[in-house]
Parts: structure tokens; C-alpha cells; sequence
């Protein structure tokens, strides 16, 4: 038993550091670069990505036993495309947020993210493990989609605003406003991605600290 938690624990942890689906699986990018720009969008949609890759990693875990090959991917899709639409029409009730990730939400259908776990892991996994996949990796994922929003709102507008209120404000008038453009996009990813690989690469054993 404790071995089986050990287990689930750590397909529930994996998808935070060893495989993180932004930094280290670098699938679902374009997305992630394009609404990271205010921590409002990048917790929905955070949220919507962890509700549709849990929802259909379980259900694909369930039936995978049912489904032929020959239409398998259609069939992934099919259920993911009905969790999608659930959230679609959640987030219409929203209309602020839905004007801003509407163009995003339906991709999620086809997002590399979801098919992967869907071919690559739960096709092929327990249901519990497969939840806990799911729920993993989609944390993994809004947790780098948070810090790079917080980042990139914080000093490239000087505030953090969160359902028209103003979480945080720096007061500072002149802010690098490239930071909330493609160009900052791309530089606060790749310092994140650096900053996990020299992570990595300090917890691997026989990696020592040299001294003076």
C-alpha cells in the first residue's frame, strides 16, 4: 500500500519538475506565450487545461480497453472536445475573461499537451494513476503559466490587477513594456527554462559544489 502511494505520489509530482510540460515536455507553447501577459487569463486558463486533461485522462483510462486502434486518435479527440466545450461554455458566463481566451479555448482540443497524455500515458495507465497524471501535469503547467505571468504583468505594466482590482502596484512609471510583447514572452520562458536545468543539473548525484 505504501508503495502504491509512493506511486501515485509521484505521478502526481512529476509533472512540476522531471516532466514539466512547458519547460522540459515544451509542448502547449504558442498558448503560453500569448496569455501570460495578466495572471487573470493564465489562471483560467489554467484551470480549464487541468479540468480537460483530467477529466479525459481518466475517461481514456476507463474505455481504453474498448478502443480500436484503427480510430483511437479520433476517439481521444472526440472526448476531449466534450470536456473542451464544457469549459467553453463555463467561461461564456465570464465574458471579460471569454473575450480575452476565447480563441485559445477551443484549441485546447488539439493542444500537444492533452493528446500526449492521451496516447503517450493514459492509453496505457490505471485510472487512479491517470488521474493523478492528469492533475500533475496540469498543475506543472499553470504553475510555470503563474510565474511567468506574474513576471511579465508585474514589471511590464507595474501592477497586478485581478478582477479590476489592483492586487499589487509598484508605483514606477517608466516599465520595460517589452516584457508584455512577444520578445518578453520569449525571454521570460527561456530564463525559466534555464533556471530548471541548472536545477537538474545541481540534483544530480556526484554533482559537488567546488570550493575556493
Amino acid at each position: 500500500m505504501e508503495e502504491r502511494e509512493r506511486t501515485l505520489w509521484g505521478e502526481l509530482t512529476k509533472g512540476f519538475i522531471t516532466t514539466n510540460p512547458l519547460l522540459v515536455l515544451m509542448v502547449g507553447l504558442c498558448s503560453s506565450l500569448a496569455i501570460s501577459t495578466r495572471v487573470e487569463n493564465c489562471i483560467f486558463m489554467g484551470l480549464a487545461v487541468i479540468f480537460v486533461l483530467t477529466c479525459s485522462n481518466v475517461i481514456i483510462s476507463l474505455i481504453r480497453n474498448f478502443i480500436p486502434d484503427q480510430v483511437r486518435i479520433p476517439i481521444y479527440i472526440v472526448v476531449i472536445a466534450s470536456f473542451v466545450t464544457i469549459v467553453d461554455l463555463t467561461l461564456k458566463t465570464i465574458p471579460a475573461v471569454y473575450e480575452r481566451l476565447g480563441v485559445w479555448i477551443p484549441l485546447i482540443v488539439v493542444n500537444c499537451i492533452i493528446l500526449a497524455r492521451a496516447e503517450g500515458y493514459a492509453s496505457s495507465a490505471r485510472v487512479s494513476h491517470a488521474l493523478m497524471d492528469g492533475l500533475g501535469i496540469g498543475m506543472g503547467y499553470t504553475s510555470v503559466l503563474l510565474i511567468m505571468s506574474v513576471f511579465r504583468e508585474l514589471f511590464g505594466t507595474g501592477k497586478i490587477v485581478l478582477f479590476d482590482k489592483t492586487i499589487i502596484d509598484l508605483h514606477i512609471k517608466a516599465v520595460p513594456s517589452i516584457l508584455i510583447m512577444f520578445p518578453g514572452a520569449f525571454v521570460t520562458y527561456a530564463l525559466l527554462s534555464a533556471l530548471l536545468q541548472w536545477y537538474q543539473a545541481r540534483k544530480k548525484p556526484g554533482v559537488e559544489e567546488e570550493g575556493p
